[in-house]
């Protein structure tokens, strides 16, 4: 039982399931439109979201301690370095246009762990991460999400931007800030005031109201588009459901495994659930 117990956290703490979860979004960007089966695309995103999440988690922890490494941590850096690898052979296979965008979202995640200058009214001092920003964090995400399982796709399949594509940007920019909430909520016990997030900001309660609002914009989004499919109307209203249920669950001593991993997972069964509805 402990053997599966380390397997299991090495699953969440190496970011393999968020790696799995947002190329499930990109998956369902792909069936949105149509778009034919890209290895390379579902393989750059993948490993993308380990060596780019895994960066970010764990930059601060081993510059600290770079010569007397915990065993775990060793094992996720050879893991995550591996995935870099992995990363750069898929980039190869990718047009110039979705490298752009890749080098731009790079440059965001790299700044989001790595201190820069910026002026000091806009920060409590000189010397902080983009992450440190007061208020900045959540909507940072959710916007390299979006660009990432979005206009990724999008781009390196040639396909214009339209309204639609701009639409179903918006559409997943609201379902990924949803989907922060409960972590939000959850590390209120964690986070510096000094971060101003949204339950920081407006309180438990009130977070929760906005993610209702933020999952009924989402849902409306569908209507606003050229082209919509039944199967895509059931899976975010049925999606939605379930979002708000963890939404309106969640609270600052949650379960472990409440939001790393069933809250996460969401995007995995909203792919599945349009895969059923086709």
């Amino acid at each position: 039982m402990q053997v599966v117990k380390r397997i299991f956290n090495f699953y969440l703490n190496s970011s393999i399931h968020v790696a799995l979860v947002a190329t499930s979004l990109v998956w369902v960007t792909f069936i949105e439109f149509n778009l034919d089966y890209d290895k390379d695309l579902f393989g750059f995103v993948f490993f993308a979201s380990i060596s780019g999440y895994n960066f970010v988690k764990y930059f601060g922890v081993a510059k600290f301690h770079h010569r007397r490494l915990a065993n775990w941590l060793k094992v996720i850096q050879i893991f995550s370095f591996v995935a870099f690898l992995g990363m750069c052979y898929y980039a190869f296979y990718l047009n110039t246009k979705a490298l752009i965008l890749i080098a731009i979202l790079g440059v965001v995640t790299f700044f989001y762990a790595i201190p820069i200058m910026i002026p000091k009214h806009y920060l409590f001092d000189d010397h902080k991460n983009l992450r440190q920003i007061g208020g900045l964090k959540v909507y940072l995400i959710a916007l390299v999400w979006t660009f990432t399982t979005v206009f990724l796709p999008v781009v390196n399949n040639d396909i214009s931007i339209n309204s639609d594509v701009i639409f179903t940007g918006a559409q997943r920019f609201c379902f990924v800030l949803a989907l922060m909430l409960p972590f939000e909520i959850r590390d209120l016990n964690y986070d510096s005031i000094k971060l101003a997030t949204i339950p920081q900001k407006i309180g438990i309660k009130k977070t929760k109201i906005f993610g209702v609002f933020l999952l009924v914009v989402f849902v409306l989004l569908n209507y606003f588009k050229d082209e919509l499919s039944s199967a895509l109307i059931i899976s975010t209203i049925s999606i939605s459901i379930l979002t708000l249920v963890f939404i309106v669950i969640s609270h600052k001593d949650q379960s472990k495994y409440h939001s790393s991993f069933w809250v996460e997972s969401i995007p995995m069964v909203w792919l599945l659930t349009l895969i059923l509805l086709r």
